[in-house]
C-alpha cells in the first residue's frame, strides 16, 4: 500500500509538472508569435524604406550612367558638365551641414510673411532647396523660383515646386517689366561681385510693379564672429556685403521705405558675460556698471546679429 501511495504521489506530481510545462510552452509560443508578428511589421516598414532608397539610388545611377555615356560620346567637352554635377551634389550636402535643416530655414523666413502675403507673384532668386517657395505656397502666395544648380532644381521639382534652372541676373532680365509683386533672395548676393549686386537691384526694380517689395538677406559683416568664423566656410562666397553699401544700391535704383532687419542673434551662452551688480555698492557698483556698458558695445561688435535683410519698396509713382 505504501508503495502504491508513493506511486500515485509521483504520478500526480508528474502530471502537475507536465501541466505547468504545457502552460509555459503555450505562453512561450504565444509570446514568440506576437514577437514574430511585430518583427514582420517592422520588417515591412524597413523593407519599404529600403525599397524607396533603392529606387532613388537606381534613378541616380541611371542619371550617372547617362552622364558617363554622354562623356564617352563627347570626350573632353563633357568633363566640365561632370564636374558641375559633382559640385551641385556637394553643395546640397554643404547646405544641409552648415546652413541648417529645411524646416529651420522655413521658420527663419516666416519673418517676411507679413510683407509678402499681398506681394504675389513672388520670384525667389537662387531658391536653393526651396524653403521659401514651400512656405509661400503653404500660405497661398503665388511664387516661383530660379537656381543655377541642376541638383537644387531637381530637389525642388521633386517637391512639386515651380523652379527653373537659371541664374538670378538672367531670370530678372527675362522678366516682363512691372510684372512681379515681390523679389526675394536669401544668402545669394554674397556670392556676387559688387557690379552684379548693383545690376540685380536695378533689374529687380524694373521687374517689380509699383508697391512691389525687394528682400535681400545676407550674412552680417558688422559681426566679427560672422566674418571670422562662419562666412568663409563657404568657398563660393565672394565677399561680405556691407548694409550701408547695399542700402546705397537700393537708393540709386529708386527704392524707397528702405528698412534693415537684424536677424539671428547669437545665443546668450556664446556672448560676453555681464558683471552681476547684486551686492555691489558705491564706487564698485558704478565701476561694474561702466564695465557692463563697455561690455555691451564690445559684445555687439564681436557677436552682433548673424544675418541681416534689406527691404525696399518700389514707389507708386516715379520721382
Amino acid at each position: 500500500q505504501e508503495w502504491k501511495d508513493h506511486q500515485e504521489r509521483v504520478e500526480r506530481l508528474f502530471e502537475q509538472r507536465i501541466g505547468d510545462l504545457d502552460h509555459r510552452t503555450r505562453h512561450l509560443e504565444s509570446f514568440l508569435r506576437q514577437g514574430l508578428d511585430e518583427v514582420m511589421r517592422h520588417d515591412d516598414a524597413l523593407f519599404g524604406r529600403v525599397d524607396r532608397k533603392l529606387d532613388r539610388y537606381r534613378r541616380e545611377t541611371d542619371e550617372l550612367a547617362g552622364l558617363l555615356r554622354t562623356a564617352v560620346a563627347r570626350g573632353p567637352e563633357a568633363d566640365k558638365e561632370l564636374r558641375e554635377a559633382d559640385t551641385d551634389a556637394s553643395y546640397i550636402d554643404f547646405e544641409h551641414r552648415f546652413r541648417g535643416a529645411e524646416e529651420d530655414i522655413r521658420d527663419r523666413i516666416r519673418v517676411y510673411l507679413p510683407r509678402l502675403r499681398q506681394a504675389a507673384p513672388v520670384l525667389d532668386l537662387g531658391c536653393g532647396r526651396g524653403e521659401a517657395l514651400a512656405l509661400l505656397e503653404a500660405e497661398g502666395v503665388e511664387c516661383c523660383g530660379v537656381d543655377p544648380s541642376s541638383a537644387m532644381v531637381r530637389h525642388c521639382l521633386e517637391q512639386g515646386l515651380g523652379v527653373e534652372q537659371k541664374d538670378a541676373l538672367s531670370a530678372l532680365a527675362q522678366t516682363e517689366p512691372a510684372s512681379l509683386g515681390g523679389v526675394v533672395s536669401f544668402h545669394v548676393i554674397e556670392h556676387l561681385v559688387p557690379e552684379d549686386i548693383e545690376r540685380l537691384v536695378r533689374l529687380a526694380f524694373a521687374a517689380l510693379r509699383p508697391g512691389g517689395v525687394l528682400v535681400l538677406e545676407t550674412p552680417n559683416p558688422l559681426s566679427v564672429a560672422v566674418t571670422a568664423r562662419s562666412f568663409w566656410l563657404d568657398p563660393t562666397h565672394t565677399r561680405p556685403v556691407h548694409p550701408e553699401a547695399l542700402s546705397a544700391c537700393y537708393e540709386q535704383a529708386g527704392f524707397t521705405g528702405i528698412e534693415r532687419l537684424d536677424l539671428r542673434p547669437y545665443p546668450e551662452e556664446e556672448r560676453l558675460p555681464e558683471i552681476p551688480l547684486d551686492g555691489l555698492e558705491g564706487q564698485s557698483r558704478e565701476l561694474a556698471d561702466r564695465l557692463n556698458r563697455l561690455r555691451d558695445e564690445l559684445d555687439d561688435f564681436l557677436f552682433g546679429y548673424r544675418d541681416y535683410a534689406l527691404i525696399g519698396i518700389r514707389p507708386q509713382t516715379q520721382p
